[in-house]
């Protein structure tokens, strides 16, 4: 199994428009992709800072929906709300209890 780790910098006036947005209009899409495996949306409402892990069944899965341009359109519905540029990195999940 592999991870995309998501790293967040949200104005802090939009958290709760972002947390909308994810639960309304990017999980729903995240479920349909293939080898989809869960997602988990981290949050400090006080700073903004945050993260998105998401879980794929295989690499391939993970790069495959970069490629056809999924991640970029997820990721263009919260940009009036970044304070930052978001920052991604993936990994292989080497355990899981």
């Amino acid at each position: 199994m592999f991870a995309r780790v998501t790293a967040l910098q949200f104005k802090v006036e939009g958290i709760d428009e972002a947390i909308k947005i994810y639960q309304e209009s990017i999980l729903p899409v995240t479920k349909s992709q293939q080898g989809y495996k869960g997602l988990y949306f981290f949050l400090d409402r006080k700073t903004g800072k945050g993260a998105s892990v998401t879980l794929w069944e295989t690499e391939e899965d993970a790069i495959a929906n970069e490629q056809n341009r999924y991640y970029q359109e997820q990721i263009v519905k919260h940009m009036h709300l970044y304070a930052k540029p978001p920052v991604r990195e993936r990994y292989e999940v080497i355990f899981q209890d």
